[in-house]
């Protein structure tokens, strides 16, 4: 089940919402190394995230994908989001600095070849930063919330991920240790539920971050995709004469 980008900012214009949105964002203060005239680009629903981290970069463009939906962004100036096929980004490549995906990799119908395309944009010392819900944690079992959609993941399947994809994992953090109730006197506790939760039940956060280097020594192998048409040249049109063919004379009466 794909989340919709109306229900992604409907949760996160809840009580509910902005608390998981100022965890998270915790979470990627820990590991996110400020890097000056950066590129930056995010995949998913990560405008509340751009916003932050965004204001040093050179240049910021948030990608939607067609499953998602896409809305305008930001909400002056120049729009800077676009509507994408997460295994074919329209990016040159070796062209941007860093990639945020949150809301993004769970979704995805072939995650190593959205990896795969994620590391070709990336320059020789990019860097992506994944948001994806943990298998382990209770967000990832209730459905009123956009953690509770699509495909979870551990620790362990997710470096196993991204190494497959030439990537290498860096660093790790954990966010959303409080229970996703929406009732107001267990939304009051979420801060030493938060605390609590990083000191002893690490294991079982709601979602995990982690930020991967891309790695240049080792060959990607080219494969075909199954998501691509292929296109066979046709050299000449069907029925067309073929040039030098002597035409046979007919027999007299």
């Amino acid at each position: 089940m794909h989340s919709d980008i109306v229900d992604l900012r409907s949760f996160y214009s809840t009580t509910l919402g902005r608390l998981a949105e100022h965890s998270i964002t915790m979470a990627l203060s820990s590991i996110w190394a400020t890097v000056p005239n950066e590129r930056l680009v995010g995949l998913g629903y990560t405008l509340p995230w751009l916003e932050r981290f965004g204001t040093d970069a050179e240049r910021v463009f948030a990608f939607m994908p067609a499953t998602q939906g896409a809305v305008v962004w930001p909400v002056s100036g120049p729009a800077a989001t676009a509507l994408v096929f997460d295994e074919e980004l329209p990016l040159v490549d070796s062209c941007i600095d860093r990639m945020l995906l949150v809301h993004s990799l769970e979704h995805v119908e072939n995650p190593r070849e959205t990896l795969n395309e994620i590391w070709r944009v990336l320059s020789p010392a990019g860097r992506v930063v994944i948001v994806v819900p943990n298998r382990r944690g209770v967000w990832a079992r209730f459905e009123h919330t956009p953690f509770g959609n699509g495909r979870p993941f551990s620790r362990g399947q997710l470096t196993e991920l991204l190494r497959e994809a030439n990537f290498t994992p860096a660093t790790w953090s954990d966010a959303l240790f409080f229970p996703p109730s929406p009732r107001r006197f267990m939304m009051r506790f979420h801060n030493v539920l938060e605390k609590a939760g990083r000191r002893f039940w690490p294991i079982f956060s709601g979602v995990i971050v982690v930020e991967a280097q891309k790695r240049l020594y080792q060959g990607v192998p080219v494969a075909q995709r199954a998501s691509r048409r292929v296109f066979v040249p046709v050299f000449s049109p069907q029925g067309a004469t073929r040039l030098g063919r002597r035409s046979t004379p007919r027999p007299a009466k």
